[in-house]
């Protein structure tokens, strides 16, 4: 997800597409939100573990 949002991030930015440049920008926190809880190991969307 923060990969995802890294693309859109950076393409939206190049293309001057605003859309696609909230998007990635949504992405990438959501994407580090869940990172920092799956890393002090809380059960992120009901798994504790993500393979």
């Amino acid at each position: 997800m923060i990969i995802l949002g890294l693309i859109l991030l950076v393409i939206g930015y190049v293309a001057g597409i605003s859309l696609l440049y909230y998007l990635g920008g949504l992405l990438l926190v959501v994407g580090i939100v869940f990172l920092i809880l799956g890393r002090t190991g809380r059960a992120v969307g009901g798994r504790a573990n993500w393979f």
